[in-house]
């Protein structure tokens, strides 16, 4: 039952982890950090496919920064990649950025108003399971499973308690036919 508790209370935690990440993904804070599931090996060894970034927006950014830009909507995604390069044009910052697994950089230049915010740090894998839990069926598992969880452990403590009173009963039974035999 020991190893029971312990899953219980592992499932239970990263279901609430995602549910978390989930909602903060989906309802960002302005001028706060907001969390991104990476979609593409583009900057592997560092960012795995399928990592969550987190990043928050920074007063500057330079050469070696990972930044997150572009826009967000239902059609299209943010991009995460290095600043390969910052360069001045007409007074304001301009950055060249570039994937860490691709050969060339970007064909497009980055203006300060495009960017997101800063890489503040990565999670490998977990994306995977915010892009599930957004889908309706991963929405579903994320209040199901719970749900059956509570149910169970709330089942097995009245299940205990039921056999508890029943052992209760059969005690008070012995313990007063004992009492009658003793005043025989």
């Amino acid at each position: 039952m020991k190893i029971f508790n312990i899953l219980y209370y592992l499932v239970l935690g990263a279901i609430c982890l995602i549910a978390i990440l989930l909602l903060i993904s989906v309802f960002p804070i302005t001028g706060n950090f907001k969390i991104f599931t990476v979609l593409s090996g583009s900057m592997e060894p560092a960012i795995h496919t399928g990592s969550i970034v987190a990043v928050k927006p920074a007063a500057e950014y330079k050469a070696g920064d990972v930044i997150t830009f572009g826009k967000i909507s239902k059609t299209q995604t943010p991009t995460t990649h290095r600043v390969a390069e910052v360069k001045t044009v007409n007074g304001q910052p301009v950055y060249i950025t570039k994937g860490d697994a691709n050969n060339a950089p970007d064909a497009r230049e980055i203006r300060k108003s495009e960017i997101i915010g800063k890489e503040l740090f990565t999670v490998p894998y977990l994306g995977y399971a915010i892009s599930t839990a957004k889908k309706p069926y991963g929405f579903a598992l994320i209040i199901i499973i719970p749900a059956l969880l509570v149910i169970f452990d709330e089942g097995k403590k009245i299940k205990d308690e039921i056999v508890k009173i029943r052992n209760n009963k059969k005690d008070g039974k012995e313990t007063a036919k004992s009492e009658i035999a003793k005043k025989e």
